[in-house]
């Protein structure tokens, strides 16, 4: 499932493209929402796609070894640690993905040099050749190998980074959030699992998919009121100066305080001040706090959200 943290950035740029347009209803971009949702869903499945890929040219490398006129030893006898690795054999041969692939059309083959450069990086990096040559070889040992390859190798070859920008508009920010699904994938798998090993669902369950549209909702319907309460507490700033991002991101955030979404506060503000780090400029984060904390504190003291859970934050 996509995490919370990636639906909420999407409402964020879902409730930043509505004002930028001015030509679009909440209904049309509610679809847009979603569409790049399910986008980055396939995301997630092209990256676990990229590990079968640098698979099947180990094997072939293998085998053009073994049909040399005159082969060495080692391309008699090779070293089969990486293509035998049991977690990668699950992912092969995964009908979650084969099926999901083949539906979307998602593959490598138009970008095989990006593929045949991280095999070289894979084979010349010092965790690739630990795992060849360790004494170990039970199915934790090779879960971990795959879980630190992508971690440590492949996540950071920014090369892919430009590569799947250029494949879609909607891989152009959130590559290491998909990456990081990935990982928390290929931790789960269990060798009793064998080939029925389960993938991430697009959403966890029906009430993700409804926090997605109340918040992005509900954050266009309540951006006057919100607005109002932005200006009121940020008095001493200049908002026409402020980024727009900024304003967004306190909206979006407001709305998920102010509904019922059984999240805790603390959780919530973190959250956003968290993204306006990422997604806005270097002192968003500190504005943003500021300000929320003095709206917070203002709807607690009207009653609007628990005074109880106000406080609570403010002793920690």
């Amino acid at each position: 499932m996509l995490s919370r943290r990636l639906l909420r950035v999407k409402v964020m740029q879902m409730v930043y493209g509505f004002n930028q347009r001015g030509d679009t209803t909440i209904r049309e971009m509610e679809k847009e929402l979603f569409h790049s949702i399910s986008k980055s869903y396939e995301l997630y499945h092209l990256i676990l796609l990229l590990l079968t890929d640098i698979h099947t040219i180990a094997v072939n490398k293998i085998q053009i070894g073994k049909q040399k006129k005159m082969p060495l030893p080692e391309d008699l006898n090779p070293n089969t640690r990486f293509i035998d690795n049991k977690v990668l054999d699950q992912l092969i041969h995964s009908q979650q993905l084969q099926d999901y692939s083949k539906e979307k059309g998602l593959t490598w083959g138009d970008n095989e040099a990006i593929i045949n450069t991280l095999y070289n990086k894979v084979v010349e990096s010092e965790l690739y050749r630990d795992y060849m040559e360790s004494d170990q070889f039970d199915y934790d040992y090779q879960k971990r190998f795959i879980v630190k390859l992508v971690e440590k190798v492949i996540a950071q070859y920014e090369p892919l980074y430009s590569a799947l920008e250029e494949m879609s508009i909607y891989w152009n920010d959130e590559s290491e959030f998909i990456v990081s699904m990935v990982i928390k994938t290929l931790k789960s798998f269990e060798e009793n699992k064998g080939y029925e090993q389960v993938l991430l669902d697009e959403f966890k369950d029906e009430e993700d998919r409804d926090f997605v549209s109340n918040l992005f909702r509900k954050t266009i319907e309540r951006q006057k009121e919100h607005t109002e309460l932005i200006n009121k507490f940020s008095r001493n700033w200049d908002l026409e100066r402020v980024a727009f991002m900024d304003i967004v991101i306190m909206q979006v955030a407001l709305t998920e305080v102010m509904e019922s979404f059984n999240i805790p506060l603390k959780v919530t503000l973190n959250e956003y001040i968290e993204l306006a780090k990422h997604y806005s400029t270097p002192k968003s984060g500190l504005f943003i706090n500021g300000i929320l904390d003095k709206i917070v504190e203002h709807l607690a003291k009207e009653g609007k959200i628990p005074m109880d859970e106000f406080e609570s934050i403010k002793k920690s």
